[in-house]
């Protein structure tokens, strides 16, 4: 259950975590593993609430998820990671820190499409098609052409005296402004990065507030406004590219982050990125991301701000809790009230907000497409009892599902082609004839083999309990 969970005290002094306290914990899906570890510091408890998964490939993935699919608005960790549960099953952490409307404060690269302009000035996070974790500062050099000569653009940004390409993942309207010029283009390619992009413009309109047609954009002009109207009228096809520097042409996911926390295995005291002494060196609840030598990948959410419980880390104290985790590279998310990790919809960590879990602009998550059966109802089963047990896909795939008990004893529950969705069975503690079956360890045990080829397995025990004697 999510409630009981492992709590490790750090005996060897403040922040000085073994690389393998990761690794110790909570199973949460097959390879993840979640543990709550409480540090006692001179001023006060500090929780980190810690994940370890496997190197995000195959079967593994870190992926960033727009709130309610639009760059305006903010969404909970929670209610985000249930909008993808029939494609995956999910832990993850709240993501960039965000503007009064939900705006990502950066970069954001959702499966290789780029929808919001990085800020060069602070880390951004991605993850490369070999499963690296990659932390670099990203800038964009966007440009638009059309009649004339190549002229500079901002995505997804409002922006005074520049020119901005909106595209859906804005939402359904350009902002409401007045003295723009509006030229809506349909069809628009995919907004990928470092490719050049050819789009049509149908339509060219004064004053903002104008729908963005699916499939398509509007680019919006300011500064530049008469440039627009001269060079890109009705049926003008313009060339666009969105180009990053560095490229991370093998990066598919990605979000804006810092600032920088572990590099090449040593912490990182001062990243002369753009934050302020307040925001690093205050203690509070903080989020970071990391990865080992070996590949695995850590999500760490720590509450703060509840004298007696959790008083939080500075941003410094949270690199050497990487680096003491393993992490030999690692970068800091937004953090504050905004700080939370949650698995399967469900928080693991303690929000610091008295409202509660609050709402935000993106989240960062370790995706599973394996089976993945749930914890057993109850640890201890009596023989009066009946054990939920249960097992979910999330593609199509063939499928074997057994109890394995005491001296060989098993049980078929389950067996062959399965649609995705949740499968459960009541087990009475019964064998096949109808008889009791012996008492001790039990073993529920799911194999699939997906339409895609790949293998996955998982495993959840429990006790059968020995008949009381009257």
């Amino acid at each position: 259950m999510l409630r009981k969970t492992v709590i490790g005290a750090l005996l060897a002094g403040a922040l000085a975590a073994p690389a393998s306290a990761a690794a110790r914990g909570q199973l949460l899906m097959p390879g993840v593993v979640y543990s709550r570890q409480v540090e006692f510091t001179p001023h006060g408890p500090v929780v980190v609430n810690v994940v370890s998964a496997p190197r995000p490939t195959g079967l593994y993935g870190l992926r960033t998820v727009l709130s309610n699919n639009a760059i305006q608005g903010r969404e909970r960790l929670t209610a985000m990671e249930k909008d993808v549960s029939g494609s995956a099953t999910v832990v993850g952490v709240n993501g960039d820190a965000f503007g009064a409307d939900g705006h990502p404060n950066g970069l954001l690269l959702r499966g290789g499409v780029l929808d919001a302009t990085p800020n060069g000035r602070r880390s951004s996070v991605g993850i490369d098609a070999a499963g690296k974790l990659r932390v670099d500062r990203v800038s964009l050099a966007g440009t638009w052409k059309g009649t004339g000569q190549r002229r500079p653009l901002v995505l997804n940004e409002p922006a005074s005296k520049q020119t901005t390409l909106y595209t859906p993942a804005w939402g359904a309207t350009t902002p409401a402004e007045q003295n723009v010029v509006e030229a809506v283009l349909s069809p628009v390619p995919a907004t990928s990065s470092n490719s050049s992009l050819s789009a049509p413009v149908v339509q060219l309109v004064q004053g903002g507030g104008q729908a963005i047609p699916p499939g398509g954009a509007v680019l919006v002009a300011r500064g530049d406004a008469a440039a627009l109207t001269a060079e890109a009228p009705a049926g003008t096809t313009l060339n666009l590219r969105l180009n990053l520097s560095p490229s991370w042409s093998d990066v598919r996911d990605g979000l804006g982050g810092g600032p920088v926390l572990v590099r090449d295995g040593r912490p990182v005291f001062r990243s002369f990125e753009l934050f302020t002494t307040a925001q690093l060196a205050a203690r509070g609840p903080r989020t970071g991301v990391g990865q080992t030598a070996d590949g695995r990948i850590l999500l760490v959410a720590v509450d703060g701000r509840q004298p007696g419980y959790s008083t939080g880390l500075t941003n410094f104290e949270l690199a050497l809790t990487l680096m003491r985790l393993g992490a030999v590279s690692a970068s800091a998310l937004d953090s504050g009230t905004s700080s939370a990790l949650a698995f399967d919809g469900k928080l693991l960590d303690r929000p610091s907000d008295r409202t509660g879990e609050r709402a935000v602009a993106d989240a960062l998550l370790l995706s599973y497409a394996g089976v993945y059966a749930p914890p057993p109802s109850a640890g201890t089963l009596s023989s009066s009892e009946t054990e939920a047990l249960s097992y979910k896909l999330v593609r199509a795939s063939t499928v074997s599902a057994v109890l394995s008990g005491p001296n060989g004893v098993a049980v078929a529950l389950d067996s062959g082609r399965r649609a995705p969705g949740s499968y459960r069975f009541d087990w009475n503690g019964k064998l096949a004839d109808g008889s009791a079956a012996p008492a001790g360890r039990w073993t529920f045990s799911v194999a699939a083999d997906d339409d895609q080829g790949r293998h996955s397995a998982a495993d959840r025990s429990f006790t059968l309990a020995r008949p009381s004697r009257r």
